[in-house]
């Protein structure tokens, strides 16, 4: 059954950037996929690196993260066993930085420094809100709808009106904007920026390199398309490198952006 009224390619390109979130998001992942980045390691191992997780929290994570195929377990002997990042897995990493880098342009900023990795765990649960993404790429491709055609594009098979609640977290999460009440709707800045995030996303999913997403159908910016207007905050601190260290992820950022670089409507925590 089709997800959306969108075209049968597109439908199917939102269906895999939403399982690809849906493996990711759920708390803990992405810190036990980053634990991982270096050698295969035994349990033990991880358990002592991601010493938050109480006591039976991290096998039931472990095995979810195989079953995805983001990790692999090796058995050596009934005693020696290991985790550690398959090809995919490995291949998905790189999208991190992309979702920092955003995350430190867009989202507002707490008084304190945050670790990268916070900022990735902020910004993946946006993304996750029930039918965002089916939402997003809509706004993408149709530009300014009102709710009622947004509801017949992005969930064809329910009542019209079930597209408010969505559609108004994500207008209060600060990625979708619209003048008022009665009023069409369209895409932020924040929600524009999102297009490097949401490409890679994309062609990791469909097994393409990420070097594809610049390239995207949707989210791609083509010859034509003007060149971004002026950041909701401040620009990136630093362009996203290809890998992060541990270290990187989990130490704290060594600056804050000014309360006063934020725009009103900056996309919430």
């Amino acid at each position: 059954m089709a997800l959306t009224g969108l075209p049968p390619d597109t439908d199917a390109d939102i269906a895999r950037v939403t399982e690809v979130l849906a493996m990711i998001t759920p708390r803990w992942n992405v810190r036990i996929m980053l634990a991982l980045s270096g050698r295969p390691m035994r349990y033990k191992e991880i358990a002592d690196d991601v010493s938050w997780l109480q006591h039976g929290q991290l096998h039931p994570r472990l095995r979810a993260l195989c079953d995805a195929g983001l990790l692999e377990r090796t058995e050596h002997t009934t005693r020696h066993v290991t985790y550690g990042h398959t090809d995919r897995g490995t291949a998905l990493l790189p999208i991190l930085p992309l979702i920092v880098t955003w995350a430190e342009s867009y989202l507002e900023q707490p008084e304190r420094p945050l670790p990268a990795i916070e900022q990735i765990e902020d910004s993946l649960t946006l993304l996750t809100r029930r039918h965002a993404a089916a939402i997003l790429w809509t706004l993408r491709v149709r530009g300014e709808v009102s709710g009622r055609a947004l509801a017949k594009i992005s969930m064809p098979d329910r009542d019209w009106t079930n597209v408010y609640p969505p559609l108004r977290q994500l207008v209060t999460d600060g990625l979708v904007h619209t003048e008022g009440t009665g009023q069409p709707y369209r895409l932020s800045e924040a929600g524009v920026g999102l297009a490097p995030v949401l490409g890679a996303l994309s062609a990791w999913a469909a097994g393409q390199p990420l070097a594809q997403a610049s390239h995207h159908p949707i989210w791609g910016r083509t010859p034509t398309e003007p060149a971004p207007t002026a950041w909701i905050s401040n620009p990136p601190r630093r362009p996203a490198p290809s890998a992060w260290h541990k270290r990187d992820l989990f130490s704290h950022a060594p600056q804050v952006h000014p309360k006063s670089a934020l725009a009103t409507g900056a996309p919430r925590r």
